[in-house]
């Protein structure tokens, strides 16, 4: 029996060298019309005056659950190991405005 079989299922996954490294985002802006949602992944950083949109996803109302679901279920399996991970900003939500010049060493 070939056990390089496809399991049902299962997707056969490219993964471009130029995608392979990963793009940076500490801030994401999620919009949706009746038939879709975007996700603007950004970067704010210290002495940038603005955030720059490094990535834009779309995708379906059915999908974008999915990924809910799939980062709900991962961030309980992550805090199992790791802890409660705690968000900064003010009560514990936001994103934290404080990025602009700091000083130098």
């Amino acid at each position: 029996m070939d056990n390089k079989k496809s399991q049902p299922n299962q997707i056969q996954v490219d993964l471009p060298e130029e995608v392979a490294t990963g793009t940076y985002s500490n801030l994401a802006i999620i919009t949706h019309s009746d038939s879709e949602f975007l996700v603007d992944f950004l970067s704010a950083l210290p002495g940038m005056p603005k955030a720059r949109v490094r990535s834009r996803i779309i995708m379906t109302p059915v999908n974008a659950k999915r990924l809910l679901r799939a980062l709900r279920d991962n961030i309980a399996k992550y805090e199992q190991v790791h802890g409660e991970i705690r968000e900064t900003g003010p009560d514990g939500g936001g994103f934290p405005m404080n990025l602009g010049p700091t000083g130098m060493a």
